[in-house]
């Protein structure tokens, strides 16, 4: 098993918490891989604690969807699915319209030059045609804009579906450089950020975010039918 061994009775939060955390990040990075079972008394060994803060744990997975109880097998690792990853990125790019009037009154010169910075170096990856760096880069980028805003609340949603989006984003990598138009819709998104255009921004931002999903799916598509 190549899941790695976490003590989480060094932390001082609750254990039930570090669990989950730890288990959740594990399946969602692909360590504890889709069909695995989750024995409970391995699992407890592994991280060091008793089985209840485990059992606590296993429940918040559940209600994620992240695994289910299967007759006759336990807990199992859930596959993802065309239905999950799609609703994955309608949550947060609606979460992410959401706060593009904040982007708008909060943003800086400072901040404007730090977009640009980060989008040089992304010149050079896409130059380059570094996926798994422009990947990074591209995460950087957004997440740099997102928090412009000071809506606090719902920036916990959007970092809540990172996890995902990082994941889908490694098993889609290849589709980074594909999309030929989304890397100059950056610079377009800075230009109109730095205009204070919130209409041209959104209206840009929907499209850019949509792209971004159906590119996923796609991809996700093809590689489910390649596998069949």
């Amino acid at each position: 098993m190549s899941y790695q061994s976490f003590d989480v009775t060094m932390e001082s939060r609750p254990i039930r918490d570090i669990a989950y955390e730890q288990l959740k990040h594990a399946i969602i990075t692909g360590q504890i891989p889709a069909g695995s079972r989750i024995v409970e008394t391995v699992y407890a060994d592994q991280l060091h604690i008793s089985r209840t803060p485990l059992r606590e744990a296993l429940r918040r997975l559940e209600r994620d969807g992240l695994v289910e109880y299967v007759l006759h097998r336990g807990v199992v690792v859930r596959a993802f699915t065309i239905e999950d990853i799609d609703e994955i990125f309608t949550i947060r790019n609606a979460m992410m319209m959401l706060i593009m009037p904040s982007v708008v009154e909060n943003v800086t010169d400072e901040k404007i030059r730090e977009l640009r910075d980060i989008l040089r170096q992304m010149d050079v990856e896409y130059e380059k045609e570094d996926a798994e760096a422009l990947a990074i880069s591209n995460r950087t980028f957004h997440g740099t804009m997102e928090h412009i805003s000071d809506k606090l609340r719902i920036l916990r949603v959007i970092d809540s579906q990172e996890e995902y989006i990082k994941r889908f984003s490694a098993i889609t990598i290849a589709s980074v450089i594909r999309r030929t138009n989304a890397h100059q819709e950056h610079h377009q998104l800075v230009d109109l950020l730095e205009k204070r255009d919130l209409e041209g921004l959104k209206e840009l931002m929907q499209h850019h975010l949509d792209e971004s999903k159906e590119t996923c799916l796609a991809a996700v598509r093809e590689r489910n039918m390649k596998q069949q």
